[in-house]
């Protein structure tokens, strides 16, 4: 069994669309079983269809990234947003590192997770902000660039 990563979606849409950072979240991916927020589902989707309304998709491909996206979430664990998560994404948007609600929703489950299953596993991100809170409170981050 490959061990424990959190996949934020600015690193896991890297690995459905080719973009800087694809190799490595790829790499990533093949050495670690998949953690994420709940919100993972429609945060892939926003970005999914922001791209498609761009123009960067076509209907086929957009399509195509769904089902591989619904294929692989059935091997995800899946944080669930609860009070918990909730009340520690509130501590991390008043820290001193500025970060956006849906971020520091990522870094809380995160936390949560470890807290719940005594493991320590790293934040998988491209998200510099959410990179700078998350080592603010300790965390072990894998930068994707």
């Amino acid at each position: 069994m490959a061990s424990w990563a959190y996949f934020d979606t600015s690193a896991l849409v890297k690995r459905y669309i080719r973009e800087s950072g694809s190799l490595q979240v790829r790499d990533i991916a093949r050495r670690h079983d998949f953690v994420a927020s709940a919100i993972i589902d429609a945060e892939l989707l926003s970005a999914f269809c922001r791209r498609k309304r761009a123009g960067e998709l076509s209907e086929r491909h957009f399509t195509a990234l769904l089902g591989r996206v619904l294929a692989d979430r059935s091997r995800w664990e899946l944080v669930e947003v609860n009070s918990t998560v909730l009340n520690q994404a509130g501590q991390l948007i008043q820290g001193m590192t500025p970060i956006k609600t849906l971020d520091a929703i990522h870094v809380a489950s995160l936390m949560t997770f470890q807290v719940a299953t005594g493991l320590q596993i790293p934040l998988v991100t491209a998200d510099a902000r959410q990179r700078d809170a998350a080592e603010q409170v300790g965390l072990r981050v894998i930068w994707v660039r």
